[in-house]
């Protein structure tokens, strides 16, 4: 906190002490680590569990959370190593960009102005356009790798090597349903965070009474705070959206594919059959 003081606090025209920037990148060159490393995790968790909710489902069968999370534990290493896998596909463009743009900023501060080592960031634009095709080709190829991690109990590669199979010669099936479910995801969670932030900016909405005529930080805050939990509601449905239903949805598509390729069907029936029914609480027969 003092560090932070000094840098946020330094006099007009002054740059902020080496001795008090170092400690403030430091920390939060350990939070991004930190935040990476629960991303990464949570979602391969998502991607864990929704493989073993869409196979319950197919075969008909009743299951509990708790179930599933026990389940779920049990290949969530694998399904991490999967996700980092699948990962560093989409990564190749962002470094290229990345890489173009550091070397033209580094050039532009050592030469004092432009220099024709500027076209770095041109290539590195281009190499971005030109790699991405095949970003996403090689991701719709590997995008059944965590249901077959799950469902199979295969490791990351061989997961990724039998989704590639499952997928070849029904790509552009694959890659159009998977951008529909991704846009249908994203245009619903777009409409429920609007209608919450919009319905947390209406005048009297939330009650900012008894304020001075310049109020404090903390009469701001007390006068923002239901707008921002608004807001943060808003933005955790739109998130769960985003990204549960496309992961159901990959799920389907790969029960379907084994269904088309290698009669699923046939060995889903008796497992269907033989499932307990689900409990009618209104006592009506399905």
């Amino acid at each position: 906190g003092d560090h932070l003081s000094a840098v946020v606090d330094a006099p007009d025209r002054a740059d902020p002490a080496w001795d008090d920037l170092r400690p403030l990148i430091v920390a939060i060159g350990c939070l991004w680590v930190l935040l990476m490393v629960v991303l990464t995790v949570a979602t391969a968790m998502m991607q864990t569990c929704c493989p073993l909710i869409v196979q319950e489902a197919v075969l008909g069968r009743q299951f509990r959370v708790g179930t599933v999370l026990r389940r779920a534990l049990s290949r969530l290493p694998a399904v991490i190593g999967t996700v980092f896998l699948s990962g560093l596909i989409a990564l190749v463009p962002v470094l290229l960009f990345i890489t173009g743009v550091v070397a033209t900023m580094v050039t532009f501060v050592a030469t004092g102005g432009w220099d024709p080592a500027g076209w770095l960031i041109a290539l590195g634009f281009l190499g971005a356009l030109a790699l991405a095709p095949l970003a996403i080709w090689l991701w719709v190829l590997f995008c059944l790798a965590p249901a077959i991690v799950v469902v199979e109990s295969r490791g990351p590669v061989a997961a990724l090597r039998r989704s590639a199979a499952l997928v070849r010669g029904s790509w552009w099936r694959i890659f159009g349903i998977s951008l529909l479910a991704f846009a249908i995801a994203s245009i619903a969670g777009l409409v429920v965070q609007q209608v919450l932030n919009v319905l947390g900016a209406l005048p009297n909405t939330f009650s900012s009474g008894g304020f001075s005529y310049e109020p404090t930080m903390g009469e701001m805050f007390v006068a923002l705070s239901g707008y921002m939990i608004l807001a943060l509601v808003g933005q955790l449905i739109s998130q769960i959206f985003s990204t549960t239903f496309p992961q159901l949805v990959l799920n389907l598509l790969y029960i379907d594919q084994r269904i088309r390729r290698e009669d699923l069907a046939a060995s889903l029936i008796p497992v269907a059959a033989a499932a307990p029914a689900a409990p009618n609480p209104g006592g009506r027969h399905r």
